[in-house]
């Protein structure tokens, strides 16, 4: 079982930023997913709440991944509120599950760590 963050590496955000919006994808993610598979979420916790940060070239990468596993894992799409270093409503990044690994490499399997 894991957790998966994409994050948008074409759009300029801090280290700080970042992370910031990391923690939001994990976050929403984690509160859907708990909604939709709670025994999915019993599990990963179980094993320890495995989380994996990778990154995507532009938003229509992320959008297109959000669009095909959304159908199997439970997914949110993060927007900045634009306070500080990005325009408001852009999409920094995307939180996936938790859900069991096969899945999740089936849609992220291809992609680098962040």
């Amino acid at each position: 079982m894991k957790q998966v963050i994409l994050v948008r590496t074409d759009i300029r955000m801090g280290k700080g930023k970042t992370c910031a919006q990391v923690a939001h994808a994990s976050l929403e993610a984690y509160k859907k997913a708990l909604r939709e598979r709670p025994e999915w979420v019993r599990e990963w916790e179980a094993e320890g709440s495995k989380k994996i940060v990778l990154k995507v070239g532009s938003e229509k990468e992320l959008l297109e991944l959000y669009e095909k596993a959304s159908k199997e894992v439970p997914a949110t799409i993060i927007r900045d509120a634009g306070l500080t270093q990005v325009p408001p409503g852009t999409i920094t990044a995307a939180g996936f599950g938790p859900a069991p690994d096969e899945i999740m490499e089936k849609f992220f399997g291809h992609l680098k760590l962040m």
